[in-house]
């Protein structure tokens, strides 16, 4: 790997560090950015391009932070901003029109963005499922969506992932994410 793209990622990470300064996971004390750099870290050792790497520091970013797409692609180029907005969600619509989109861009998403978003989904369900174990049920009433609601979207998620792919182009944390659903959801 050349320097470059070692530089770049180490520009996102520190980017999305202050972009989420201050704020902390749903279910925890825990500080946001352990989700993004976890996130990365999954792209990172399945093998995956530095700007998809970048994408993963910077997935929740427009999302969640002042910044906006055209900050994301003046600092780290067009390719990290298409990846980054095509996991964008829209905060202006309801929960449930939010969760839509997603699935239907999934399913006819390209392999790096639907890498990314299980690589995001994947973090956050190992999460959840932790906060199950430690605090119970009433981890339910921290989320915007019930139970039912959750395990739709998951579901969903986990349903289209290999929409498109051919075996090779399948990581295994796509196998690992589809046995989480299972696990927390039944």
């Amino acid at each position: 790997m050349d320097g470059g793209g070692v530089i770049l990622k180490q520009r996102a990470k520190h980017f999305a560090e202050k972009a989420h300064e201050g704020q902390h996971r749903k279910n925890s004390d825990a500080p946001y950015i352990i989700h993004p750099i976890r996130v990365a870290a999954q792209l990172k050792n399945a093998g995956f391009s530095d700007e998809l790497v970048c994408a993963g520091y910077l997935h929740d970013v427009v999302e969640d932070t002042i910044y906006d797409i055209e900050d994301i692609e003046k600092e780290f180029g067009s390719e990290v901003a298409r990846l980054v907005a095509a996991h964008t969600e829209d905060k202006s619509k309801s929960w449930q029109e939010r969760k839509q989109h997603t699935i239907d861009t999934f399913k006819a998403a390209n392999k790096e963005v639907k890498y990314l978003i299980v690589a995001d989904k994947l973090d956050n369900l190992l999460d959840l499922e932790q906060s199950l174990k430690q605090q119970g049920e009433v981890v339910w009433e921290k989320f915007n969506a019930g139970i039912d609601k959750q395990k739709w979207y998951n579901e969903s998620i986990a349903a289209h992932m290999y929409d498109g792919l051919v075996k090779e182009d399948i990581p295994d944390y796509f196998h690992t994410y589809a046995e989480t659903v299972k696990r927390v959801f039944g």
